[in-house]
């Protein structure tokens, strides 16, 4: 069945079956209509939790408003919902994906002193502690989805030449830079990962019980650092990547660099991050513009 035929379906079951007023239902049809523009011109291939992040980050640097940006997701969740319901689809790839906090941005991008902050609380004298750095180090310096670090294995990871290979969306395969903070963290947890292993595994990052760490428990230990800094914004593992492109770019980075690294196959995917820093940009223009 056509994804139109699909978005037809839920309409209808909207309209006749839920008894959504008019108007409800033509905002579910516009937010829906956002969405799939949004998928056209991405190009995800396979729709997951890191599609919604990144269709939250255009809604919100494409102008849209806290309450807007609510209601789209709304409408997806709602329609993946309903596929399943009704048998389209086995599961929604939004189902175990948290809620996203409705005021201020949506999402925001987390300054350098709030990295900062991140990096430095994981419990060094503890080898889960060194391995959260790492996860969160190797977040911020290479920009990778969650899904890409979860599927990390020990020979992706070349700390001479200071490289990760990771496979992004359609199973593209990208080297991408690692910074001298990361091969360190990286270093010291490879150092200790034994402790982790139960059974043979060629999986990076390990849990507790030598298991392969899921996309849900990174987002776990992200939160609880996040918690524990005292930091107030929505920390998510994709806030890392959202942060790693901006702060590139405000440092001076050209655009197809940052593309490269991130991945993406249209450019226009990565100048989402060119508009982020606007207020940077203001204070600029205003100290040394002569009319300022």
């Amino acid at each position: 069945m056509e994804d139109a035929e699909k978005t037809k379906l839920f309409l209808n079951f909207l309209r006749y079956e839920k008894g959504l007023a008019k108007n409800t239902v033509e905002a579910y049809t516009s937010d829906l209509g956002l969405f799939n523009g949004f998928l056209e011109k991405t190009k995800p291939g396979k729709i997951d939790e890191d599609t919604l992040v990144d269709f939250i980050f255009f809604l919100k640097t494409s102008g849209h408003i806290s309450r807007s940006i609510a209601r789209a997701l709304v409408a997806v969740k709602g329609f993946y919902r309903f596929l399943t319901m009704t048998g389209k689809m086995e599961r929604s790839p939004f189902e175990d994906m948290d809620s996203f906090k409705v005021k201020g941005t949506i999402p925001e991008v987390l300054a350098e002193v709030e990295i900062e902050k991140l990096l430095s609380a994981p419990d060094l004298s503890k080898k889960e502690g060194i391995r959260d750095r790492a996860i969160m180090e190797l977040l911020y310096s290479a920009g990778l989805r969650v899904s890409e670090l979860a599927g990390l294995e020990l020979t992706d990871i070349n700390l001479e030449e200071k490289v990760v290979r990771c496979y992004g969306k359609g199973s593209k395969e990208r080297l991408v830079p690692l910074g001298d903070y990361a091969v360190d963290a990286l270093a010291e947890y490879i150092d200790i990962r034994r402790e982790f292993l139960k059974d043979f595994s060629q999986h990076l990052f390990l849990t507790r019980l030598g298991k392969k760490f899921t996309r849900e428990g990174i987002w776990k230990v992200v939160k609880g650092y996040a918690k524990k800094s005292g930091i107030t914004k929505d920390v998510y593992p994709h806030i890392f990547r959202h942060s790693f492109a901006t702060h590139l770019l405000a440092g001076g980075a050209d655009l197809r660099s940052v593309q490269e690294m991130l991945g993406h196959s249209d450019i226009s995917t990565t100048q989402i991050y060119t508009h982020v820093d606007r207020s940077g940009l203001k204070k600029i223009h205003k100290q040394f513009h002569p009319r300022g």
